[in-house]
């Protein structure tokens, strides 16, 4: 017996896959296409298990180290960004690069060289350890101050106050970066900010999507791997408005208690979970008992990345 019988199921839009995600598993593809396995890729392409399990067994090699990488082999960058060391270190060893960092990331790298160069200092809102901000950071030796929360911004000692830019991880929480930011502010009242915010597009799509969605659902359910940043930050945003959000990696991570008692479920996907995932969860939450899926109204992305010269379709040009 079904002990969620007429659970519906409401279907967040925008969801799922970004551009930048779109762009960096079409390189690996197109890599692999062209010039056969192995094909390197230095970090997880893009944080979600299902896709890269897909990409190993198409034959791409995931390496976190440059060492494991053979002479003359074609090296694929991941979608969160390098630092410059693996950047000069990759090109000294002569491999066959492809860069596949987003270019909403690249513009960051791109603002803090910028910038560096009239003589400024950063304070970056980021994670510890995520490999996008151990990429942005390392677009320079020195001078970019991490500050993960309100509290950190008590703590951090830039060496000079005049010329102070803030740059932000592009996955993080909408309102929890503003929060810092302010903070930020009120400490170093002329620090200068981005002209547009870092935070991406789709970042703060999926966000907004999931707080409109969060009051008209009792459960939101978030496709996503536990190592992506911007599907952790969507079932928080369902948590901070009092709907109890959970994460999932693949349908079989569903739990039937989670739905006890529930007429409304919500369901989104992070900007690297594939659609397939959202698919295999529908289906599951059908055998839990769900007679109806509604799509939320939303307006579809048309957001579209050019690939890198040497992968273009109407390209067959050397490299």
């Amino acid at each position: 017996m079904n002990m969620n019988a007429g659970l519906e199921v409401l279907l967040a839009e925008p969801r799922g896959f970004c551009a930048g995600v779109d762009r960096a598993i079409e390189i690996v593809e197109r890599a692999l296409a062209k010039f056969g396995a192995p094909i390197y890729v230095r970090h997880e392409i893009v944080h979600n298990t299902y896709v890269v399990n897909d990409l190993k067994a198409k034959g791409a090699v995931f390496i976190e180290d440059l060492d494991d990488v053979p002479v003359g082999a074609t090296l694929v960058f991941s979608a969160h960004g390098v630092s410059r060391a693996v950047q000069q270190e990759a090109a000294a060893r002569s491999f066959r690069i492809f860069d596949a960092t987003c270019p909403l990331v690249t513009k960051v790298h791109v603002e803090v060289a910028k910038l560096a160069k009239e003589g400024y200092e950063f304070i970056m809102i980021g994670h510890k350890g995520h490999p996008e901000v151990e990429g942005t950071m390392g677009q320079l030796d020195s001078g970019i101050h991490l500050v993960e929360d309100v509290h950190d911004v008590a703590r951090i000692q830039p060496t000079q106050t005049a010329k102070l830019a803030v740059v932000t991880q592009t996955t993080l929480s909408v309102d929890d970066a503003a929060a810092i930011a302010v903070a930020i502010k009120t400490r170093f009242p002329n620090v200068r900010e981005p002209k547009q915010q870092d935070i991406c597009y789709a970042t703060q799509n999926r966000q907004d999507a999931v707080k409109l969605m969060s009051p008209q659902v009792d459960v939101v359910v978030v496709v996503g791997s536990p190592t992506s940043s911007n599907s952790n930050r969507l079932a928080e945003v369902a948590r901070k408005l009092g709907t109890p959000g959970y994460m999932v990696d693949s349908a079989d991570e569903l739990q039937p208690q989670w739905f006890q008692g529930s007429t409304r479920v919500g369901l989104t996907a992070g900007a690297s979970a594939p659609e397939i995932l959202v698919t295999q969860v529908l289906a599951r939450l059908k055998a839990l008992g769900a007679v109806s899926v509604q799509r939320m109204p939303g307006d579809p992305e048309s957001v579209k990345f050019p690939l890198p010269k040497g992968l273009r379709p109407d390209q067959n040009e050397e490299i």
